[in-house]
């Protein structure tokens, strides 16, 4: 599975406008694995850095134990509701899904400290940014997965 950078240089253009989208506000929302399967909403920060999409989880944190069990992951960005009679501004919404892998220990004390949390680099599957076309009138659905590339469906 490709890391982000696979994602950059395989749609720049498409890839430009997600990341702008999560880069848009820091608070994203993070759907991990329970041990039951059940699913488990969590708040979550995240930084595309060196060609990777990187998330954390705080020691003892239950995501942090989802992921490690069960490393599927689905990750929305921060959402933004479009304005009545401005519709046609609004920019949408991104989401990436895929496995999360292990990445190490997070730090930010001294390093004598025991770690703060793990961090995790995204293995993606699919990325999907989702908007209204030119005109406001029809849902516009843009999907990349490694399989399949880039696909554009529009719906009423």
């Amino acid at each position: 599975m490709p890391a982000w950078k696979a994602i950059e240089q395989a749609e720049p253009e498409f890839a430009g406008r997600v990341r702008r989208l999560f880069d848009a506000g820091r608070h994203k929302t993070i759907a991990t694995l329970r041990a039951d399967c059940s699913p488990r909403i969590s708040g979550i920060e995240c930084e595309f850095a060196d060609g990777n999409l990187r998330f954390g989880s705080m020691t003892g944190a239950r995501k942090g134990a989802d992921l490690r069990r069960d490393p599927r992951f689905a990750l929305h960005g921060p959402t933004f509701h479009p304005e009545e009679g401005r519709e046609g501004d609004w920019p949408g919404e991104a989401k990436i899904a895929g496995r999360a892998v292990p990445a190490g220990p997070v730090t930010t004390a001294e390093s004598g400290d025991p770690p703060d949390g793990e961090l995790f680099v995204a293995d993606i599957t699919e990325v999907v940014l989702t908007h209204l076309n030119a005109e406001a009138t029809r849902l516009v659905i843009e999907s990349w997965t490694p399989a399949q590339g880039l696909r554009r469906v529009e719906r009423e």
